[in-house]
């Protein structure tokens, strides 16, 4: 935070300089070009007037001054731009600005008129300064700006979501123990109630009671005589003959 009040005042103080030195440079009045300069809304007619009318020195003084003027705009608008299409947003403001320019001081400062071609030098200015120094450092100031804060959002966002899951773990382990327990216990309660064992428990007490009532018919061989199942009820010979 302390970074983007301290970079924001810089830029905003460069602008207030650069505009009152714009201002100094394009809107003072000049009475002896009066009859001279005339309007020009032809792209390019300028610059054809400077390569043949003008000398070298006077062309380039005429031409460069107009470029380094829009420097400053490609090594300040950056900073205020979103980083999303920041050399187009830049770009536009530029020309946007010195449209502004040239229309007062075709209206209304003396020996001074509008052309299009002094807008199409500073707006190459400004994309030559920001190629150059503009993109790097705007870059660099967004980076540091922006990226920390984002940072320190998604920790918080992952210790939340941490912390929400570790209660949810917890309460899943005692679960499945309880969900073992009860598969053991269902196991040991479940082994001595099975329906085989149900079916034999009375097998055994009829086979039981069949063979202490036919203990006295039995011959010494152990095998029982043809008398002896008369005295034996009828389901003591059908338990025999199961167990057999």
């Amino acid at each position: 935070m302390l970074l983007r009040v301290t970079v924001l005042t810089v830029v905003l103080l460069g602008l207030v300089a650069f505009s009152v030195l714009l201002a100094k440079v394009t809107l003072t009045p000049s009475p002896a070009s009066e009859d001279i300069v005339t309007s020009n809304l032809q792209p390019g007619r300028s610059l054809r007037q400077y390569a043949e009318d003008y000398t070298f020195l006077a062309a380039c003084k005429q031409a460069g001054g107009n470029v380094l003027l829009g420097v400053p705009f490609g090594l300040l608008l950056p900073f205020l731009v979103p980083r999303r299409l920041r050399m187009i947003s830049m770009t536009l403001l530029t020309a946007a600005a010195m449209v502004l320019v040239e229309l007062v001081q075709g209206a209304l400062v003396t020996g001074r008129a509008f052309d299009i071609d002094d807008v199409i030098l500073n707006t190459s200015g400004a994309l030559l300064g920001y190629f150059l120094l503009g993109r790097r450092i705007s870059h660099s100031y967004h980076a540091r700006a922006h990226t920390p804060r984002a940072e320190a959002v998604e920790p918080e966002a992952e210790r939340k979501a941490a912390g929400r899951a570790a209660p949810e773990r917890t309460k899943a382990k005692p679960q499945a123990k309880a969900g073992t327990k009860t598969k053991t216990g269902t196991t040991k309660t479940g082994t001595p109630t099975r329906g085989t064992t149900k079916a034999k428990e009375p097998v055994e007490t009829g086979a039981r009671t069949g063979s202490k009532r036919g203990t006295k018919a039995r011959g010494s061989s152990g095998r029982p005589t043809a008398g002896a199942a008369q005295p034996g009820s009828g389901r003591a010979l059908l338990d025999r003959l199961r167990r057999r």
